[in-house]
């Protein structure tokens, strides 16, 4: 493999900012980091590729670990052809790697789904797929959103196990309710496979948020939506998140499925290495023609840039993608290396893989992303190969 020099360029190490820097990759891994001065003194072995970012900002490939689907294609296809084209699609925005999600559905479509979404692990032409975040079945029908009724399901550790055997281990999140009976036996269950459990879909009061907390739910799903609210006289599941500075939470930053507000109280309340955007985002996310399906129901999209169900108005989903999520945190008040962070180096530290992604630093893998100051994606490298160059 070729070696690779990203020079001229604003890095995000993830650590700190660094203006006018320079990227070595060799071997698929990020080898150096130079500050311009060094850089300008240092020789390369000959065959070396140059390329000047011009002061592009350089960062550490995003991480959306809540997407159903992009570009028309989704996991509700239950094809793996279709995960592998979201895989390629990510690319555009700059993620490097991603949780395809899985909504709750009937039995043999959830493991259908499962399975289908392995099988493209190791063939992705794109983002890389850390592994799967199933949001269901185990979710509170008071607070199911989109999902259909007749798929949720009371917690049940035979169809975990099944699930957990269709993904050949490779769960890496999952949402529950934390106030459902037997809950606990989940959670001890998950916490044993090392799936991250996220609270979402929930009605938990103060006390049953506290209780899922004990028994390893650290995590929450689309902060603010689908769950209880904040009440004086109990605090409930966003009040818990809010109050417990250690407890992470996901973020949908398109201003619509939480009000710009609120978001910039979040950030005063969390830390960057607190709050994972994520797209949510739906199959018709960026679709150009063709029926707008989501779950096998058709969706039209609003003025609001939410997809909702034709049939009842409900949204359905985001439209959102993860470059503009960033772009959106910056214009609600966060530092560009704040906002890149919430994208990068908190979903991989939040499922465990910081050691490998997440940050621009020496030892790393170079699935980095080149983002212009508007934050729309120049180029994408996953593992230290060019998935897509406009430099």
């Amino acid at each position: 493999m070729k070696s690779i020099i990203l020079y001229n360029a604003t890095v995000f190490t993830g650590v700190t900012r660094i203006e006018k820097s320079a990227v070595l990759i060799e071997e698929g891994y990020i080898s150096d980091v130079f500050s311009k001065k060094r850089f300008e003194q240092k020789k390369f072995p000959s065959g070396t590729a140059l390329y000047d970012l011009e002061g592009a900002y350089l960062s550490s490939g995003l991480i959306d670990t809540h997407i159903h689907g992009i570009h028309g294609f989704g996991t509700d296809d239950l094809t793996t052809e279709a995960v592998q084209g979201m895989s390629e699609a990510l690319i555009n925005y700059g993620v490097t790697a991603f949780c395809p999600t899985i909504y709750p559905q009937a039995d043999e479509d959830f493991i259908r789904s499962i399975k289908t979404s392995v099988a493209a692990m190791g063939k992705e032409n794109g983002a890389q797929i850390l592994g799967l975040h199933l949001e269901g079945p185990f979710i509170n029908p008071e607070k199911r959103g989109v999902q259909l009724t007749e798929h949720i399901r009371d917690v049940d550790i035979e169809l975990m196990q099944n699930f957990y055997d269709a993904a050949e281990g490779h769960i890496t999140n999952m949402t529950i309710a934390p106030e459902l009976k037997n809950m606990r036996e989940l959670a001890l269950f998950c916490g044993k496979k090392q799936i991250i459990l996220q609270a979402g879909h929930s009605s938990a009061t103060y006390d049953q948020m506290r209780e899922g907390m004990e028994a390893g739910i650290t995590h929450s799903t689309h902060f603010f939506n689908a769950m209880r609210n904040m009440h004086h006289r109990d605090p409930g599941i966003v009040g818990t998140i809010l109050i417990h500075p250690e407890l992470t939470c996901e973020l949908i930053a398109d201003g619509e499925h939480v009000h710009p507000a609120i978001i910039r109280l979040l950030i005063k309340e969390k830390a960057a290495d607190k709050i994972c955007l994520v797209s949510d985002s739906i199959k018709p996310t960026g679709q150009k023609k063709g029926c707008l399906l989501a779950n096998n129901e058709e969706v039209y999209l609003g003025d609001d840039s939410l997809f909702h169900r034709t049939k009842d108005d409900v949204i359905a989903g985001s439209s959102l993608t993860l470059n503009r999520g960033v772009k959106n945190m910056t214009e609600y008040g966060l530092s560009p290396e704040e906002a890149l962070l919430m994208a990068s180096y908190t979903p991989a530290s939040i499922l465990g893989f910081d050691k490998t992604i997440g940050s621009l630093l020496p030892g790393r893998k170079a699935s980095l992303a080149v983002f212009d100051k508007e934050f729309n994606n120049i180029a994408t490298l996953v593992n230290g190969e060019f998935k897509k160059k406009e430099i």
